[in-house]
């Protein structure tokens, strides 16, 4: 009981003070999620848009691959990601592996097909009510894609959420291709699952409830997005 105890008040004693190592390992998770959320939208979000307002040969097939992707394994991509950074394998020469830009390549992959496969669906939907509409009136793709994404924008935005969501609580990819350096590549889920198997349990719970308040601020703010969204459908 005292160790249970002198643990917890180490970790609010750590987050009290804002503790240097505690700060540096916070910011660059933000950063590293930032950044891959980022490019994943960049890349995600016009694919999925795409996929919404297109029909041709094989694109129901795209849209099944993109949905089972959502579900690919972490460790998975870390290993794959690895093997291609590796200095024998075909990126090595541009030195990435152990490095930020790694984790940030690796959470990309996890990441972006979860926004194109939600994204596709929620414009798809809208697509599907309004396309014989926009098509009577001569409507661009173009404008009426706009009109879509303004519609949707609740919806886009929770997606973008659940994207951030998964790249901030990520551990087995980034473990494998960042290598969970001191003051280069550690973030939070690789710091707890380090400082846990070393039995120092203060900066692990500290960081435990950093994580634990972003996640649950994410979801509030999913939450009230939707809320916004049903109140503006019935105004």
């Amino acid at each position: 009981m005292p160790i249970y105890s002198e643990s917890f008040a180490a970790a609010f004693g750590l987050l009290a003070s804002s503790d240097r190592d505690l700060m540096e390992i916070l910011a660059l998770s933000i950063n590293v999620s930032l950044a891959s959320l980022v490019l994943s939208c960049v890349i995600g979000l016009p694919i999925g848009a795409f996929l919404a307002m297109r029909h041709f040969p094989m694109r129901d097939f795209l849209v099944g691959v993109f949905n089972a992707l959502m579900g690919l394994p972490p460790v998975v991509v870390g290993l794959l990601v690895y093997l291609h950074l590796s200095r024998s394998g075909p990126f090595g020469w541009l030195g990435l592996l152990y490095t930020p830009q790694a984790m940030v390549i690796a959470q990309m992959i996890l990441i972006t097909p979860i926004i194109i496969a939600l994204s596709c669906q929620v414009l798809e939907d809208l697509h599907e009510d309004y396309k014989d509409f926009f098509d009577s009136l001569v409507v661009p793709k173009r404008t009426a894609l706009l009109a879509y994404i303004i519609d949707a924008r609740y919806s886009l935005m929770t997606v973008i959420l659940a994207g951030f969501g998964r790249a901030i609580s990520e551990v087995g990819a980034v473990i494998i291709v960042g290598g969970n350096i001191d003051h280069l590549t550690r973030v939070m889920t690789t710091a707890i699952a380090l400082e846990t198997s070393k039995g120092e349990l203060a900066l692990a719970l500290a960081l435990g409830f950093i994580l634990l308040a972003i996640s649950l601020a994410v979801n509030f703010l999913v939450q009230w997005l939707k809320a916004s969204a049903r109140r503006r459908a019935y105004v």
